[in-house]
């Protein structure tokens, strides 16, 4: 290490966000950034730790350490080939990831971890603005055909790592863009889209093909059977995009919808896309009512306060999480259970714990108007085991105009199950193997769709992980 003393002498820093007061007026980035120097120094925090658990918790095992410390000496081309090495779309977790490698670092343990991730975002943008991101054509092709269902991270990955190895591929996409949740389920505040637009200028140039608007399904445009007929391999990664919902009484009046319903039109305005006024979901003037406490609830908040929301409450009928320490996941592993607040929060709104909502209520010319809700304590069994939730009897009506359900996402994927006669898994997953290849050897999955719903940085390496058992499933073949 350059530094290796600087972690003594330098604190974290970070590059913060744009005042409150601007950013809710557009949907322009939130996270500002560092000067160079300033860059550079928080790099050389990184100290000469010994045991790289950052580099362990990575889903995608970065080298943290050795970019780091060349971001330090101000070598950022080195810095980004080292971060390649690993990782084909740095730009994207630098700015969405929840940084499961600075809740490893050894200085987290005073709360002052390095500033992984907002270095590595400003690696890849240093990269890109000197030109050292140019395509890397592949100097040959096997011959060999690949599929790739969904364009979103996981599909990314995969369809970068076997072109990469020399098979022809192309990505099916059933939207009118490529993407998947990162165009439209992120906000733009959060992921601008030219990011995504950029690379995917870089990935075409590099000989993948990519065909949107292609729904994938037997009263689709190409059915399962016409895929496998066509193609040597298919990778399925279609995400987990069917929320779980809300069973209660009145849940179908005008107002209550899935969040994702709200984020994905936002973001197809923000694209230029117009609804009819009818359509358009909106939280102008209005008192809304999040019901999900996750990082799709927080994206909910954010955007209902850039469309003028009268007010914002979030709710989660789980109890509110540890704000310092987390008992459950102590350190070296990821705190799940640590209290998050994101700059969405900061911007306004009320965030309420154990509460399970029992119905929705209605006006009298039968509006929403508020949603029914009742406390409640978790309480653990005698002999161990998960908590049970008891209702305490104490409840109260929260005002609302606009309810959204961001309650998370299941995977059901009957089309490819039943057409290809997969195998699921006890949790009704596709059952697969370490490498992402199901029950038919020549059809892999990866991302959500496999594992169900999780972080961008594990679908990067799912994909990338059955890229690699399409490569070893065509070795078993020549021998």
């Amino acid at each position: 290490m350059g530094n290796p003393k600087a972690f003594l002498t330098i604190d974290r820093k970070e590059a913060g966000y744009r005042p409150k007061e601007e950013r809710i007026r557009d949907y322009g980035e939130v996270e500002q950034t560092l000067a160079i120097e300033d860059r550079m120094q928080q790099a050389s925090r990184c100290m000469d730790c010994g045991v790289p658990f950052c580099h362990w918790a990575c889903p995608l095992g970065n080298r943290m350490p050795e970019y780091q410390d060349l971001v330090y000496k101000g070598k950022w081309k080195e810095a980004y080939q080292v971060l390649n090495q690993t990782h084909p779309f740095p730009e994207f977790t630098g700015r969405i990831c929840p940084a499961l490698c600075e809740k490893s670092c050894v200085q987290a343990l005073e709360h002052q971890a390095v500033t992984i991730r907002e270095n590595e975002c400003a690696t890849a943008e240093r990269a890109y603005n000197e030109g050292f991101v140019l395509p890397r054509i592949p100097a040959f092709r096997n011959g060999r055909k690949v599929a790739i269902v969904g364009g979103g991270p996981a599909g990314l990955a995969a369809a970068d790592r076997l072109n990469q190895m020399g098979y022809t591929v192309t990505v099916f996409e059933k939207n009118e863009a490529i993407g998947g949740l990162l165009r439209f389920g992120i906000p733009d505040f959060k992921l601008n889209k030219h990011v995504i637009d950029r690379r995917l200028e870089i990935l075409e140039a590099e000989g993948i093909t990519f065909k949107t608007g292609v729904k994938v399904a037997e009263d689709g445009d190409m059915t399962p059977k016409q895929l496998d007929k066509e193609f040597d391999a298919i990778v399925l990664t279609m995400g987990a995009e069917t929320p779980r919902d809300l069973k209660v009484e009145n849940r179908d009046v005008k107002g209550v919808y899935f969040a994702l319903q709200l984020l994905q039109q936002q973001n197809r305005v923000n694209a230029g896309v117009e609804f009819e006024k009818a359509d358009r979901i909106t939280a102008k003037g209005k008192n809304v009512l999040i019901i999900g406490g996750g990082d799709t609830g927080s994206d909910c908040v954010g955007t209902s306060n850039r469309q003028g929301a009268k007010s914002v409450t979030q709710i989660e009928v789980m109890p509110k999480p540890f704000e310092d320490e987390d008992p459950v996941n102590p350190w070296p592993a990821y705190p799940r259970l640590l209290l998050k607040t994101t700059s969405s929060h900061k911007e306004g709104c009320t965030r309420e714990w154990s509460l399970n909502t029992l119905r929705f209520v209605l006006d009298d010319n039968g509006n929403l108007c508020g949603a029914e809700v009742e406390k409640v304590d978790w309480v653990t069994p005698a002999d161990g085991g998960r908590p049970n939730m008891v209702p305490t009897g104490e409840k109260k009506i929260i005002p609302c105009e606009l309810a959204l359900l961001a309650m998370g996402f299941t995977q059901p994927n009957a089309q490819f199950v039943d057409a290809f006669k997969l195998e699921k898994d006890q949790r009704g997953n596709i059952a697969t193997s370490a490498l992402g290849q199901t029950s038919n050897p020549k059809i892999f999955a990866a991302g959500d769709c496999r594992t169900g719903a999780s972080l961008v940085v594990r679908a990067i390496a799912s994909g990338r992980c059955a890229a690699q058992g399409v490569e070893e499933y065509f070795s078993t073949l020549k021998k």
